[in-house]
């Protein structure tokens, strides 16, 4: 009979990465760590990570498995990894997959934020600003500033039924538009920024955010 392996190292490219197994019960697992390497540990002080799957953990025997370890393989542990999802997790994702909508001007001094995608009904007046962790969409004209992506989003987008603004942000690229930016003089109407391969602001058709990016559509079917 083949008795399954609770614990075992694997090497990665990001170094040695211990799995613990997910299914069978916390005691268990312990008894599994503790006697895993009486044999020998490793000779090298080196850093690994610890894999705990789906098993959900709390802070004390998280401490405890932690201990465990660093006892019997003599190494200190890097960086903890886990497929569980805490409620905190999920509802700051939940957060951020959502948009909001905001309908009416944003004056000259104002400000208006969201987690997730914006949709502004209505014109961005100089001076003014719209900023959202994913993608800004306003059905009006854009003059001010805008920042798209505002927590490290880079595939985040800016699109606006006019295109003026004085200064665009994607992620952490910033940009300051001008005159001289041949394709807002040639094309103002129904257009959207987005960062290119080379990670630099580009402006093209609005129409074209389906093939720029591709994954921001969520609608099933049509033709």
């Amino acid at each position: 009979m083949i008795t399954k392996q609770l614990v075992y190292l694997k090497g990665a490219k990001e170094g040695l990465i211990l799995h613990l197994d997910d299914q069978c019960g916390y005691d268990e697992l312990i008894h599994a760590i503790q006697n895993r390497f009486m044999e020998g540990h490793i000779d090298e002080q080196v850093e690994i990570q610890i894999s705990t799957g789906n098993r959900y953990c709390t802070n004390a025997q998280m401490t405890e498995i932690l201990n465990e370890v660093e006892k019997a393989l003599k190494v200190r542990v890097s960086k903890v990894r886990s497929d569980v999802v805490t409620i905190e997790e999920l509802n700051q994702r939940l957060s951020e997959s959502q948009s909001s909508t905001y309908i009416g001007i944003v004056r000259s001094g104002q400000m208006v934020e969201a987690t997730g995608d914006l949709i502004v009904i209505g014109d961005v007046n100089p001076n003014a600003r719209v900023q959202a962790g994913g993608s800004i969409y306003v059905l009006g004209k854009l003059k001010g500033m805008a920042h798209a992506g505002k927590d490290g989003d880079s595939n985040a987008v800016i699109g606006a039924s006019f295109l003026s603004a004085t200064h665009l942000s994607i992620g952490e690229v910033r940009e300051t538009m001008t005159n001289e930016r041949k394709e807002l003089s040639e094309m103002p109407e129904m257009s959207c920024a987005y960062l290119n391969d080379e990670g630099d602001i580009s402006v093209k058709r609005l129409q074209e955010i389906r093939i720029i990016r591709p994954e921001l559509a969520t609608f099933k079917g049509g033709s």
